[in-house]
């Protein structure tokens, strides 16, 4: 049995018309549980068989958009491969075994602790004989909601560590936090002014167990009166892993060249290209801080992020965290 309900709710007078996410499917049949499951992660390579009773499946997800609260159950074991996806997805098992990422991680589950999914990049996930609750958030919420509480600007990566040690009080936090939300899930729907507030609350309940480690804008930026010299701030660190040049994170500021650089040197004491170097120092500092050492050049890591001289890119390096890049690989 298989349902998707993707409709769209009558406006209300005080809030926004959502869509609202229903899907219910359930099942005995492998590979109709592959059929089902893997179509909603777009996964490739799925598999799923019998263990030493009989199979059995059942997924269920409702939300919105942004938000859906989701269960997944199998009698039986199932693998495949999840691409890299926009949503944040933490989860965690009430019962079962399961290993989110084989391939690289291969950290199992630990009894109902959440742990984040490595959305950023494909994974490969194996369970076996599960109950496993599922919390999917939108990139969109998330990264609005953590521009709010750490000033991360439009960023595409907050740098948030997917296998940190979570706080128990953050962790209690969170499970409040979707206690509520799915009262409100039952009561109200996703179509209440509640709803909208409580999943903004779910997202800050996210980011206090995973804290982007993105470079907070400087707080020069911030002030309503520096508008245009934030935006071309922001556009800065969205276009870090691409070429950029003045000119263009002046169009984007809506100013001038001249007024750019004076933008930037009067307020941020640096140029807007050294602005970006300091950047693009920073991403390769978290690439470095959570890089396998044995599979890992430094040299490969900073030319993909544009720096081509070796020995100066480590002499800005240290100037810049006070260690050598290479030290900070072996960490």
């Amino acid at each position: 049995m298989t349902t998707i309900d993707d409709r769209r709710p009558t406006a209300c007078d005080d809030v926004e018309s959502r869509s609202t996410v229903r899907i219910e499917a359930a099942g005995s049949a492998p590979d109709r549980a592959v059929l089902d499951l893997s179509g909603y992660y777009a996964g490739r390579g799925w598999s799923a068989r019998a263990t030493d009773r009989p199979f059995g499946y059942r997924y269920t997800a409702v939300g919105d958009a942004d938000v859906t609260l989701r269960r997944s159950q199998i009698s039986g074991a199932i693998r495949g491969a999840i691409p890299a996806s926009d949503d944040y997805i933490v989860q965690w098992l009430t019962t079962g075994h399961g290993v989110p990422d084989v391939l690289r991680d291969r950290v199992p589950m630990t009894g109902d602790v959440p742990m984040l999914f490595p959305t950023a990049r494909e994974f490969v996930f194996e369970y076996e004989d599960y109950d496993q609750r599922v919390v999917h958030m939108s990139r969109r919420l998330v990264h609005e909601v953590a521009d709010e509480q750490f000033h991360t600007g439009q960023v595409a990566d907050l740098g948030i560590d997917h296998l940190r040690v979570l706080d128990p009080a953050a962790v209690t936090l969170w499970r409040n936090s979707l206690a509520l939300l799915s009262r409100e899930l039952r009561t109200g729907g996703v179509d209440t002014l509640l709803w909208h507030t409580l999943t903004r609350g779910t997202a800050a309940a996210f980011l206090r167990m995973y804290p982007p480690t993105a470079a907070e804008l400087p707080p020069a930026v911030l002030l309503p009166r520096r508008a245009r010299l934030r935006a071309a701030v922001e556009y800065v660190h969205e276009h870090a892993a691409e070429p950029v040049s003045v000119s263009e994170v002046a169009r984007a500021a809506g100013l001038s060249v001249r007024a750019t650089q004076e933008a930037f040197q009067r307020h941020l004491g640096v140029t807007p290209m050294q602005y970006l170097q300091h950047v693009r120092l920073d991403h390769v500092r978290r690439e470095l801080l959570h890089a396998d050492v044995g599979t890992t050049a430094v040299q490969s890591v900073a030319r993909r992020w544009g720096f081509a001289h070796l020995g100066r890119f480590s002499a800005a390096y240290r100037a810049t965290f006070g260690e050598y890049p290479r030290n900070t690989l072996r960490r």
